[in-house]
């Protein structure tokens, strides 16, 4: 976790853990650190996990250097704050590396020496924020997704903190932390972890008249990011984490992204001595990763070159998959395709119909170049087809998930007494076993050292791999496979033992202080929600603060969702041909459902968009 600038920077790729056997998963494919929720308080609800489980975990994390961040980032009530308490002491006398947070009351707290982490729920947008959360003691901030290469070069270039970015995953509509609209739609908080994505839903758009300019889409919400690309500007920029997004996610689609994106960190890491991993252990894998085989509403690099264009899926909401070929002919109950991926038994399948709307099914059967689909009327010649079910991806990944090895030589002599082992690995550690036997001459050196290796070379089940075996031996001995096993296997335990040893976890206790809170944010955008994080604003000179809409409920008139992404632009009706630089503000238009209209607002000077919910 040591990411800082300097002169040899670690570059850590944070996969996310929905339970135990996620966790186990990412850091199989290759990840450097996973993030988890914990039993209660995390931003996503329906994602904790005891205590026992983030124990174990990182148990396994640390045989690897892997760290393991505990999610503890929502916002908090009076009443749940001594829990809360407990909890981050759990989770630190568990193993836990850091702790990533929302609730400014936390810092206010007896707490343990865990590092701390500013949740992108903070709002992490500007420099000067930025800056304010590394005085006041974070020792990460995870920045907000919306911001461009040249807002993190910014932000890079006035602070020291360690910064860590989104690079895959789902976008939210909203800045993180400055989102309401679930709270004012459905009565659910996303400050609180409980989330209903109402920016998910279909909508009409209409104007100030009433007229409707686009009917029955999905105008919020966006396509997954995808930065893969984009890692080695992002690493120059000043960048030392990359975060998958996904605690929600299953095994399969974290361990998919997660071996991709190690493949390509580890191709920038070798290429640029400055740069090194951020923990140790080769991943193994028997599958070719590919993010678009797994779950996606397609992909967008958002707004890392400065604007958003591309980000909007407006067709639908759900997962594409990855597009196979072309509709070439309609025949009866099956259609031909064009294209050079193969269908198989089991594929779920989906194409946008003439009206736009995406339409999904099963593969059936397929045979003779002909594909069979459950739903006989989906397909019609010329369309685009998605799998966005690849049953024989997911069955391989199954079947044979990575393994991550770390690599270790062993050496081989003969004692006085008998014969010594010993191992040392990419850690730095070393360990040796010794076994008292009475020497009997043999007849081949080349048999006894084929015994030797052919012994030592037994790994399986352990998270080694034999990277060299040498054997110094005077003349050729009998050497009992029994001996040699009961070697091994205590060079094994050695090594776990010291490696568990050798993980230390960084500490770090926060010394309050007075620094001045930047900027004139509204009182309710802190969502101060209990006592302990308005006595941390008052100390830091923030006056008038109002307590957090989650307590309040009274929504009419606020603004429940501020975007990156423009509605407007991406309909064409952007007031200035060339992009939204400059000021002024561009007239409202309306997002209309079954039940409700809300108001859009433009800031065309901030390129932001507002919704404010109208009751």
């Amino acid at each position: 976790m040591d990411g800082r600038v300097g002169p040899v920077r670690c570059i850590e790729l944070s996969a996310p853990a929905r339970d135990f056997a996620c966790g186990i998963a990412a850091i199989d494919a290759g990840a450097d650190a996973v993030y988890i929720g914990a039993r209660k308080f995390g931003a996503r609800s329906a994602a904790g996990n005891s205590t026992g489980d983030i124990r174990k975990l990182a148990a396994y994390a640390h045989r690897f250097r892997a760290r393991v961040y505990v999610a503890l980032n929502t916002i908090l009530y009076d009443r749940e704050l001594e829990e809360a308490r407990k909890i981050i002491r759990e989770v630190w006398d568990a193993g836990a590396d850091a702790l990533i947070i929302q609730d400014m009351g936390i810092l206010e707290m007896d707490l343990p020496p865990i590092p701390l982490f500013a949740s992108t729920q903070t709002d992490n947008r500007d420099r000067r924020k930025v800056k304010f959360l590394e005085d006041v003691g974070f020792r990460r901030v995870i920045l907000a997704r919306e911001l461009s290469l040249a807002e993190i070069r910014e932000i890079r270039a006035r602070t020291s903190v360690e910064l860590e970015c989104f690079a895959a995953g789902a976008l939210c509509a909203g800045v993180s932390g400055q989102c309401w609209f679930s709270l004012a739609v459905c009565g659910r908080s996303a400050n609180r972890g409980d989330c209903a994505q109402p920016c998910r839903g279909r909508y009409s758009v209409e104007d100030g008249d009433g007229r409707t300019i686009e009917r029955d889409r999905y105008p919020l919400s966006l396509k997954d990011l995808d930065l893969s690309r984009r890692l080695r500007d992002l690493i120059e920029a000043g960048i030392t984490t990359f975060k998958i997004e996904g605690r929600l996610k299953d095994a399969a689609y974290v361990t998919n992204l997660t071996a991709y994106y190690r493949r390509e960190l580890d191709r920038i890491i070798a290429s640029d001595p400055g740069l090194r991993r951020g923990s140790v252990g080769e991943a193994v894998l028997p599958f070719e990763p590919d993010p678009a085989r797994t779950f996606n509403r397609g992909f967008t690099e958002y707004r890392i070159s400065g604007n958003a264009g591309d980000a909007a899926s407006p067709l639908t909401r759900k997962s594409i998959g990855k597009s196979v070929g072309r509709v070439t002919g309609v025949r009866g109950n099956s259609f031909t395709l064009e294209g050079d991926a193969p269908l198989h038994n089991g594929d779920g399948i989906c194409l946008f119909d003439r009206q736009g709307a995406l339409r999904g099914t099963l593969v059936t059967r397929v045979k003779g170049g002909r594909i069979y689909p459950r739903d006989t009327r989906i397909a019609h010649p010329g369309a685009v087809l998605y799998r966005n079910l690849d049953r024989e991806f997911l069955a391989a990944l199954s079947r044979n998930p990575p393994e991550r090895k770390i690599p270790i030589r062993v050496e081989f002599e003969e004692t006085p007494s008998g014969f010594r082992a010993c191992a040392a690995d990419v850690r730095g550690i070393a360990v040796q076993a010794e076994a008292a036997a009475e020497k009997v001459a043999a007849r081949s050196m080349e048999k006894a050292e084929a015994a030797v290796r052919g012994q030592f070379a037994r790994m399986g089940g352990t998270p080694y791999a034999i990277a060299g075996i040498g054997v110094r031996l005077s003349r050729p001995w009998m050497l009992r496979a029994a001996m040699l096993n009961g070697m091994r296997r205590e060079l094994v335990s050695r090594l776990d033992g010291e490696g568990a040893r050798a993980c230390p976890r960084d500490e770090s206790l926060i010394a309050r202080n007075g620094v001045p809170y930047p900027g004139d944010l509204p009182g309710h955008r802190l969502n101060v929600s209990n006592r302990l994080a308005r006595r941390f604003y008052e100390r830091h000179g923030v006056a008038g603060i109002e307590e957090a809409l989650e307590l309040r409920r009274d929504l009419k008139g606020k603004t429940v969702l501020t975007a990156r992404a423009c509605v407007r632009r991406r309909l064409g009706l952007c007031p200035r041909t060339r992009g939204c630089a400059g000021g002024g503000e561009a007239e409202a238009l309306f997002l209309v459902d079954a039940h409700r209209k809300h108001r859009i607002e433009f800031d065309c000077g901030r390129c932001e968009m507002r919704v404010v919910f109208l009751g």
